[in-house]
């Protein structure tokens, strides 16, 4: 499953948040056959909007895009992608890392928020991996945001500063 919105960012968009993940894809899809890191064997991605905040959007509305990896959907054992959202929704929610969120700041979790952590917040940029274990998941989003955040550098670097400040 793929799902793409448009983006508010002036440099991240749904191109690039899924060119951020096919840069990650062989360690993603090679992570999906180990079975010390992903029982399963599938994976789904969570990229939100950087420029999307709770203060100007809803949270469907800031998912910037989604990849289902590791085989075909009807073939899950769980809700990965209600997973992957769910903790796409802490970190974005918080502007921190689910670890961080669960394990030292507990007493901001609301009635029905998930216990399951692996999404990152690095700089704005909120990424949430869910289908290995968390720890994995954790480090998979990390890795996803900062190769977006790598390729909005380079965007930067490549594009006129004139398209800011017309």
């Amino acid at each position: 499953m793929s799902t793409q919105r448009t983006s508010d960012s002036a440099l991240v968009d749904r191109e690039m948040a899924q060119r951020a993940i096919e840069l990650a894809l062989p360690i993603l899809e090679a992570s999906t056959r180990d079975e010390r890191i992903n029982q399963g064997g599938f994976m789904h991605v969570v990229v939100m909007d950087p420029a999307r905040t709770p203060m100007n959007a809803s949270f469907e509305e800031a998912i910037l895009h989604e990849q289902s990896i590791g085989g075909r959907r009807e073939d899950w054992d769980a809700d990965y992608a209600g997973f992957a959202r769910a903790k796409a929704r802490i970190s974005w929610l918080h502007g921190r890392d689910s670890f961080h969120v669960q394990t030292a700041e507990p007493y901001r979790l609301r009635p029905g928020d998930t216990t399951l952590w692996g999404s990152v917040c690095l700089d704005g940029i909120v990424v949430a991996v869910s289908g290995g274990e968390a720890e994995f998941d954790e480090a998979f989003s990390g890795m996803v945001a900062m190769l977006l955040r790598a390729l909005a550098k380079q965007s930067l670097r490549q594009r006129p500063r004139e398209l800011f400040f017309s």
